[in-house]
């Protein structure tokens, strides 16, 4: 009957727990810079050719959805993957960006690399893809090359040498802290250990 009792005691502790995690450096998260960003935000290191990110969107689209008010949550695609087409892919994320076309076009690119397995080879390629997701060509081709997504790609890489960045998905908060993602087992962790960082004032 003690065991019993004691299960059923244990199996009501859980709900608690679940509600109320305890986060840890170094388990659940690590501390990658002493200062953080002025304002509370979350940063997504990605590529679009890793299928960890592509298995991830949906993760992340839950997360930003139950984000407090006017916390964004920024994406940084990275370079060192895809080989040539790395940079092409991170100027086509600021390109969709740009055009207000991201929502539309990141689930476009990983649905084409990821499921019908035909990734972009040229710029060409991945032009074709904005153009079948309604981007007229002309206003990828303005684009593409403009100083505002020339910036916005340094500042990628700028990024990600500055928080040194060799794996992703990598999820940072706050310019501070980041994510240890094996540590998570369930969306409901995610979003609860995110919340804890982006309040965390020390």
């Amino acid at each position: 009957m003690k065991k019993v009792l004691f299960f059923l005691a244990a199996m009501l502790m859980i709900p608690m727990v679940h509600a109320a995690p305890e986060f840890k450096e170094g388990v659940n998260y690590d501390v990658v810079k002493q200062t953080g960003t002025a304002q509370p935000e979350v940063m997504e290191f990605f590529s679009y050719y890793c299928p960890h990110c592509a298995t991830f969107e949906p993760i992340v689209e839950q997360l930003k959805a139950g984000l407090p008010e006017g916390v964004p949550l920024k994406k940084n695609p990275v370079a060192f993957l895809g080989r040539e087409m790395g940079p092409e892919m991170q100027r086509a994320y600021a390109v969709a960006s740009l055009l207000n076309a991201e929502a539309k076009l990141t689930p476009a690119i990983f649905t084409k690399i990821h499921t019908q397995r035909q990734p972009p080879m040229s710029r060409d390629d991945v032009k074709q893809i904005f153009v079948d997701n309604g981007v007229p060509a002309e206003e990828f081709d303005g684009a593409v090359d403009s100083f505002a997504v020339s910036g916005m790609v340094s500042q990628f890489d700028r990024n990600t040498e500055s928080y040194n960045i060799r794996g992703v998905p990598a999820f940072l908060v706050n310019g501070k802290y980041m994510v240890k993602i094996e540590s998570i087992t369930s969306q409901e962790q995610f979003n609860q250990l995110v919340k804890f960082l982006l309040a965390k004032k020390d």
